[in-house]
């Protein structure tokens, strides 16, 4: 893609709540339990169901009235009764960006001002190298933090990084207290002329978890992100429908690619057209 390659994010389901509810929903609006073909959705008609009958209920993997209300009468509002949830694992974050105009979508994503401190250990142990600037990216390089798989290209990145941190580091007068815990301070003294010993010790030593105000705008949106996203099926219906198409910026088509795949087909016969 444009001279570049990408990796491709991995997608696990990580629960869905079944379209057992949705055709309770559905049933109790036109009030016809008894029409239903699956007997624990008769069995509402006249009766509250107990926890068994409840687990039956989630367990429906057919629906002929959902089906007849999302291809014939368009009657989405009860598929909002289902919800799937999605482990996302190596997008990133120009895709988080393209998420974040789902409106109804919980989503939690790994955060760059927490999990930053091994990039930022990477940049004090180059400190100690006779080539500062090679050490950092060599580190950078093995933690494989972007799409991108270009190692050309992330030198590129690594090196802006590098010298953003250089920037940063000029400027700002309690950049050592911003970047490493108060217990691992003593190292930048201890493995002062080492490089390599002082990257170990740093990693070993308490991670610093909010280090992300102050450095955190040191990253592009070619990085990797981790997250979980939950939606209704009436919203994923919507998702597939914008993010599966050839106009659809092709990282979050590759991510709704993935994610049409491990979204079970009782699922998708409600919301994906048969091609």
């Amino acid at each position: 893609m444009y001279g570049i390659t990408y990796s491709k994010p991995q997608v696990v389901l990580l629960q869905d709540t079944g379209i057992g509810v949705a055709e309770a929903a559905a049933r109790t609006c036109y009030d016809s339990f008894e029409n239903s073909e699956n007997e624990a959705i008769k069995y509402i008609e006249n009766h509250l169901p107990d926890g068994e009958m409840c687990s039956e209920i989630n367990e429906i993997e057919e629906s002929n009235l959902l089906n007849d209300l999302a291809w014939t009468y368009f009657h989405h509002s009860i598929l909002e009764h289902a919800n799937l949830s999605f482990l996302v694992r190596g997008t990133s974050r120009g895709v988080l960006q393209e998420h974040a105009r789902h409106r109804i979508q919980a989503i939690s994503v790994r955060s760059t001002r927490y999990t930053m401190s091994s990039v930022i250990n990477a940049f004090l142990a180059s400190e100690q190298s006779r080539n500062p600037k090679d050490f950092f990216i060599n580190k950078i390089l093995a933690f494989d933090m972007f799409v991108t798989s270009d190692e050309a290209y992330n030198i590129i990145e690594i090196g802006a990084m590098f010298d953003k941190l250089k920037f940063q580091q000029g400027k700002v007068e309690d950049f050592y207290d911003i970047a490493v815990a108060k217990s691992s301070l003593p190292f930048l003294e201890e493995f002062g002329n080492d490089a390599e010993a002082l990257f170990e010790a740093l990693q070993k030593g308490k991670k610093k978890r909010n280090v992300g105000d102050a450095f955190k705008h040191i990253v592009t949106d070619n990085v990797k992100v981790d997250m979980v996203v939950t939606f209704n099926l009436r919203s994923l219906k919507n998702y597939f429908n914008l993010r599966d198409s050839g106009a659809a910026y092709f990282q979050i088509r590759w991510l709704a690619e993935a994610m049409m795949k491990a979204t079970p087909s009782k699922y998708l016969d409600l919301i994906v057209k048969k091609k």
